[in-house]
């Protein structure tokens, strides 16, 4: 059977901002050394916030994982090398790989929005041409939307990025303005139409909302703010679905990524049960329940989530039509090398087409694989 891991990582290499006009060229984000000694990315400057660390640790016993600290020769060529990122599925028994972005997403936050946006063109670039392009049949590397910017800007950047061969899109898990905002109807308009998937991963991208033991800005990482992120997809799901953005684009498909799928069950029968206890006074746009769109507009990705895959072998179809399986491959959290192994634990006592759903069919569907 063919597993495609529906969630793994890049870490950009030097030069994936090279690509932007020349009036831009002097101030365009780079990599340098950090105080620690390792390298990492500045965007404005200074020195870097944080040097590679938790986001590069395959290859790396996890006795050894440490927040930051490496230099960027010392992370494995699969983080940035199409041909080499392959090479290391084969290793995991893996066939696909859905790719996204790393310290690119914080061009979200750059004040000069000509720059940022010149930014996300030349990553865009880089990871459809160079990345995806060294086995375009295999990786599905996901722009970055320049949401931010206009919607005239973000539908161009649709177009384009479509025509260069893109199968799924990215957009921040902070977004400025909520996704039910009226604001983003063009582009799920444009979606839906083009038959391209959105996605975002858990709160890559944007400014948090609000203050907690994680500052993701300032490179501020915790253990509970990682726990936490894992259920970061009910906020921004729930409320699109409540807004009938399904019913008004009904090919539009959105992913949440690395938020696992053992909460969902709950999360649907509370949706459900409050969409009739509240039909007398709520108005809602919607033309049925809300656990009809997952599976077919809604998908999420998970790692090595028991519980989940427990609710699968109890007959949860739900669950099943809208999970996917991923590695998180280079990430901290990454069950690479040991994907098969995992698997074979997690799908254990699943009949054979649920398997195929979670490990290859969604992706595939969701994601334009032949």
């Amino acid at each position: 059977m063919k597993i495609i891991s529906a969630d793994c990582h890049i870490n950009e290499p030097p030069h994936v901002f090279e690509r932007v006009p020349e009036e831009y060229q002097d101030r365009i984000p780079r990599m340098m050394p950090a105080p620690d000694g390792g390298d990492g990315w500045s965007f404005d400057g200074g020195p870097p916030k944080r040097s590679f660390g938790i986001e590069a640790m395959a290859g790396v016993a996890k006795k050894d994982y440490k927040l930051s600290g490496m230099k960027f020769e010392e992370i494995m060529p699969g983080n940035y090398d199409g041909t080499a990122h392959c090479a290391d599925m084969d290793l995991d028994g893996v066939w696909g790989s859905v790719v996204y972005p790393a310290n690119s997403i914080f061009t979200y936050l750059e004040p000069d929005r000509g720059l940022a946006v010149a930014c996300m063109r030349s990553y865009n670039d880089w990871v459809l041409d160079e990345f995806q392009g060294a086995a375009p049949d295999r990786l599905r590397g996901l722009p970055m939307l320049p949401t931010e910017d206009g919607m005239e800007i973000t539908l161009a950047e649709v177009d384009r990025v479509v025509e260069k061969g893109a199968k799924g899109l990215f957009v921040p898990g902070m977004p400025t303005r909520p996704y039910n905002d009226p604001y983003y109807e063009p582009l799920w308009k444009a979606c839906s139409e083009l038959d391209v998937p959105v996605t975002f991963h858990r709160t890559f991208g944007g400014k948090p909302p609000d203050s907690d033991w994680d500052e993701l800005v300032e490179q501020n990482v915790s253990v509970p703010g990682i726990v936490n992120r894992f259920f970061s997809a009910v906020r921004p799901l729930t409320y699109m679905i409540f807004a009938g953005i399904f019913d008004r684009h009904p090919n539009l498909k959105v992913v949440a990524a690395e938020v696992n799928y053992g909460w969902v069950p709950f999360w649907y029968q509370t949706m459900d049960d409050e969409f009739h206890t509240q039909a007398a006074w709520s108005d809602s746009p919607m033309e049925r329940a809300p656990s009809s769109y997952l599976g077919t507009n809604v998908f999420v990705t998970g790692l090595d989530d028991h519980n989940g895959h427990m609710q699968m072998r109890s007959g949860n179809q739900t669950l099943v039509d809208m999970s996917m399986w991923s590695s998180d491959y280079p990430h901290s959290v990454t069950l690479w090398p040991d994907s098969r192994k995992i698997i074979a634990e997690l799908v254990d006592g699943m009949t054979e087409s649920d398997t195929q759903k979670v490990l290859y069919a969604n992706a595939a569907r969701v994601y334009k694989y032949n």
